[in-house]
């Protein structure tokens, strides 16, 4: 389904970048040495197991990372400018406006007091986008863009009165809301049923094609490979990246033995199960690999 784009310079560059947490027991280093490139019109993915560094990488993209994480090492640029340690309020002027979020529960970004208009224009009242008129017809726009079905009614209506795949799309409706340049999702399938999965990323395809850089995190692979719908692919192992290139060739010929046995625990790899369990990132070095756990 997707064309590979090599054209646009990258928006989002991360380089070299470590963070670890700090916990009772000592420090965690959750990411290592990740390099990541995310372009316009394209949408790249990262893979992998949960506890790998997936979403701690994507946080500390977007000025999130919990208060205990540090950015030990590296630099993150959006546009060519260094966002690796923001003021709050300067993430407050970046996020929402120039890079999006879609999160894994949309009741991270739905307030249940709010109704679903007031949730999607918050970020357009926050930055003083438009008259309220403006801002209700915006809000409509998206959630019909999005696939909500009878948005003037939706838009009188609370969190709870939705689908968990309604809350899911609005919530895309609320990441899109500023025209962000750049959209991080964030396992946005995880709660959601085959049908839904495959709308939802059809929907994420169309984002990127509209000339925006979508940043997928996901541990979906068979859907993901079913859709067909990245560019870039990442694959993701005990807080590295042990593979990255064209989606299509990782996916198709995958070299190294972790992405290989993630797809061969698909259907249609023949459903082998991963052996051993993921390593804990407590005492983490170079050793650890996924040779050795086996």
């Amino acid at each position: 389904m997707s064309v590979t784009k090599n054209a646009a310079q990258p928006l989002l560059r991360v380089r070299d970048l470590n963070v670890s947490y700090s916990t009772a027991g000592g420090d965690v280093p959750a990411v290592q040495g990740v390099n990541l490139e995310v372009r316009p019109g394209q949408m790249t993915a990262i893979v992998g197991e949960s506890g790998s560094g997936k979403t701690t990488s994507a946080m500390a993209a977007i000025g999130l990372l919990p208060s205990n994480a540090t950015i030990d090492a590296g630099t993150i640029t959006f546009d060519g400018r260094d966002i690796t340690s923001l003021r709050r309020r300067e993430w407050r002027e970046l996020r929402g406006r120039r890079i999006g979020l879609i999160p894994q529960d949309p009741n991270n970004s739905l307030n249940p007091v709010q109704t679903i208009g007031a949730s999607v224009e918050e970020g357009l009242r926050i930055h003083k986008v438009g008259t309220a008129a403006e801002r209700k017809a915006k809000a409509l726009e998206l959630l019909e863009r999005v696939g909500i079905d009878d948005p003037e009614r939706r838009y009188h209506q609370y969190p709870h009165e939705l689908s968990g795949g309604m809350a899911q799309r609005v919530a895309v409706a609320f990441a899109l809301a500023g025209d962000p340049d750049v959209v991080i999702a964030d396992e946005p399938t995880a709660s959601l049923d085959p049908e839904l999965k495959s709308s939802l990323f059809s929907l994420l395809r169309d984002i990127a094609d509209a000339d925006r850089a979508v940043l997928l995190i996901t541990h979906d692979v068979t859907e993901l490979r079913d859709a067909g719908i990245a560019d870039r692919l990442s694959a993701m192992y005990a807080s590295r990246f042990v593979e990255q290139g064209a989606a299509s060739t990782v996916l198709e010929h995958p070299h190294d033995p972790y992405t290989r046995a993630l797809l061969a625990a698909l259907p249609s790899g023949g459903m082998v199960p991963i052996p051993g369990f993921p390593p804990s990132l407590v005492d983490l070095d170079d050793s650890v690999t996924f040779e050795s756990r086996l």
